[in-house]
């Protein structure tokens, strides 16, 4: 999780095990959306169809995952997919000791290839946020290995220093400004803030030319925690305030709840993608989402998120790999267990 000179409070430190091996609910309950709401009605004529994810890792799957159909067919049917990079992407880890004991992360180039093919995924339209504390695990010689395999990927990356604090993708006939920032590092401040963005503050606050639509991806908030800290939720605000339309959080490794403000769509966290804690982890855990969100294309309502819906599914395990199951396949006792916990995130209607 963390080394001598990360910037994790004390308390946070000390409360990390507990949390893991029990997610907690406690946490302010008021004022969050549905999991999901049609917003432009009757719907525009043209949308952009843009699929969130939550991190990826290879910590709890020695070979590729595999997905059900109706989740492959879910992220085919996007025009850009966004995902967070929670592991270096290298041949050998450099830090053996530590990745061996699953504090620091890694996976392959052939891993993530492999499992971006099993979940439906084109790599020329995924991009991939390295603004997270894991991104220097290998160290500095480490992220350069992960730059140049995501380069022969060909697939696109946001939240690194280089590439500026706010990066345009295009997503079918619209360009999508990408803010992407990590809130926590696992290593000095030094190496870290000179590659990857910490400096959310610093986004412009008018529009960007060129862009239809400005998206902030964070690695933010206290994890295996269902319901953000108040400091996460003045952020967001914030981060509205300086034109930010769409959020889609990660780092808290369970889903946490959606909120609405003004016109800003926030989903605090989608949980995991692919597993990045222990191979057998708890179950509150295993529960992640997609975010689905359909952009208007019209003249009229240009750039504005028309709908939004999270699916959820459950990560099984499966010998070495994992296995992605959405909630409604599930057997009949782990269903209703999951819907009892999703039933205390998420209301049964939003504001």
């Amino acid at each position: 999780m963390d080394g001598p000179v990360s910037n994790y409070p004390l308390a946070y430190k000390l409360s990390w095990l507990p949390r893991l091996l029990r997610p907690s609910l406690a946490g302010d309950r008021n004022g969050f959306a549905a999991s999901a709401a049609v917003l432009i009605d009757p719907p525009p004529l043209q949308t952009v169809r843009l699929a969130f994810v939550g991190d990826i890792s290879a910590v709890a799957n020695r070979d590729a995952p595999e997905c059900d159909p109706a989740i492959t067919m879910l992220l085919s049917s996007a025009d850009l997919v966004v995902g967070n990079c929670e592991s270096p992407i290298v041949e050998r880890p450099r830090a053996i000791m530590g990745t061996w004991l699953g504090t620091h992360h890694a996976m392959s180039e052939r891993f993530l290839a492999d499992a971006l093919a099993a979940a439906g995924i084109a790599r020329d339209r995924l991009v991939l946020s390295l603004a997270n504390n894991h991104v220097l695990d290998q160290g500095i010689a480490g992220f350069e290995e992960t730059l140049a395999a995501l380069k022969r990927l060909e697939i696109g990356t946001i939240g690194t220093v280089a590439g500026g604090p706010v990066q345009n993708h295009a997503a079918g006939s619209l360009t999508i400004g990408f803010a992407a920032f990590t809130l926590w590092r696992n290593t000095d401040a030094t190496p870290f803030e000179e590659r990857i963005s910490m400096l959310a503050a610093e986004w412009p606050r008018e529009a960007v030319p060129g862009i239809d639509l400005t998206c902030a991806v964070p690695h933010w908030d206290w994890e295996f925690r269902h319901f953000p800290r108040p400091q996460t939720r003045a952020l967001a605000r914030r981060l509205g305030n300086h034109g930010v339309r769409l959020i889609a959080g990660h780092h808290a490794h369970v889903v946490q709840p959606i909120e609405r403000i003004g016109g800003s769509v926030i989903a605090y966290g989608l949980g995991d993608f692919l597993g990045t804690a222990l191979a057998t982890q708890p179950w509150p855990g295993r529960i992640g989402s997609i975010l689905i969100v359909d952009v208007s294309a019209d003249a009229a309502t240009h750039g504005e998120v028309a709908a939004y819906k999270l699916h959820f599914f459950m990560r099984l395990r499966a010998g070495n790999h994992e296995r992605l199951v959405p909630i409604e396949a599930l057997d009949d006792h782990l269903n209703r267990r999951v819907a009892a916990r999703l039933g205390a995130i998420f209301p049964a209607s939003g504001k």
